[in-house]
């Protein structure tokens, strides 16, 4: 297939890189001319060395050049900047299916992003998106280290077109009809991911982050039901396996980030050192208005967003969560 890749950072440039290496031609849209200019000379990648640009590749910076005369759109912006671009996409017309890749929900409109599709497209091009989440390291990918991650679409074809595009012998393709299910546990799991850094980067143990990833993901699974997600999705690869991969690796950025919280950093000091998107601290903000608006409490959700927007002591967050009534686990 011909394939048109928007946005070129890690894991854009990563996936981009894949479908390539799977025999697609590939047009890459980015923004930034001085990264195309990089890329067609033969450099690597800034955030991923060992990867530049194959003969099926190639870069540009005309939006319209890279969705027209393509069989498929792969989206990999950011949470924040999803809209823009749906929006630029719709007023050149979309002929094709548009997989997103970004994961987050939307501030203020509380929307998931193939929400935020149907919003601009409308719903009668509902069976033009699809989406791709899971446990999915850029590095790892890179490094063509086994990895499996789920798919999902409302409509079979496109479900089926995704799994055929992406699948190889290391990257292992899962079809899931949940769309939001699948959505709403890739946004989640950043949230859960600052909390882990956090918690690594005041001391505290791996009992701590086994405590944190399991009452985060029955937090995950409480709030879906406020996006109609099903609650199953949250225990497969978009939300428990994502949620690992996240809370566990020091290759990610979330985790980074809230290490480097715990460790005196201003939000925005830690995002300069981190120098990639952490779309953990777009989402949490959303995640808590959700909360508060389904009325469902999400302790670890509002602990996170009062450490980064209304400027708590993580020291008086966890005596907070600790402190909290202990009832009966229900799973």
């Amino acid at each position: 297939m011909k394939i048109g890749c928007l946005g070129a950072g890690a894991w854009g440039f990563c996936l981009a890189h894949l479908l390539a290496e799977n025999g697609h031609d590939i047009v890459l849209w980015t923004r930034k001319n001085s990264l195309a200019l990089l890329l067609e000379n033969g450099k690597a990648h800034p955030k991923l060395p060992k990867l530049t640009l194959l003969p099926n590749m190639r870069m540009t910076t005309n939006l319209a050049e890279a969705i027209t005369n393509v069989e498929l759109v792969m989206e990999s912006v950011t949470a924040k900047g999803a809209r823009e671009v749906f929006q630029a996409i719709a007023q050149k017309g979309l002929n094709c299916p548009l997989i997103i890749t970004s994961k987050g929900i939307e501030q203020n409109t509380l929307l998931l992003l193939s929400e935020v599709f149907l919003e601009v497209f409308g719903k009668s091009s509902q069976g033009l998106v699809g989406s791709l989440s899971g446990p999915s390291l850029a590095n790892e990918v890179m490094d063509k280290l086994p990895t499996s991650v789920v798919c999902s679409a409302y409509d079979d074809f496109v479900l089926k077109q995704i799994q055929t595009a992406f699948a190889s012998p290391y990257f292992r393709v899962y079809p899931n009809k949940d769309v939001a299910g699948c959505a709403f546990g890739g946004a989640m799991k950043n949230v859960m991911a600052i909390a882990c850094g956090i918690a690594q980067g005041m001391g505290f143990g791996e009992n701590t982050r086994a405590a944190l990833i399991t009452r985060g993901l029955h937090e995950i699974r409480k709030l879906s039901v406020a996006k109609n997600a099903f609650a199953e999705t949250l225990n497969g690869l978009a939300g428990l396996g994502d949620l690992c991969a996240t809370c566990f690796s020091p290759d990610s950025r979330n985790h980074k980030f809230g290490m480097l919280i715990a460790n005196g950093y201003t939000a925005s000091s830690a995002k300069e050192k981190i120098g990639m998107v952490v779309e953990g601290t777009y989402t949490v903000s959303a995640a808590h208005q959700l909360a508060l608006q389904a009325k469902i409490p999400a302790p670890i959700t509002e602990g996170v967003y009062r450490v980064l927007y209304e400027d708590f002591d993580p020291r008086r967050v966890v005596s907070d969560l600790l402190s909290r009534p202990i009832k009966q686990e229900h799973l």
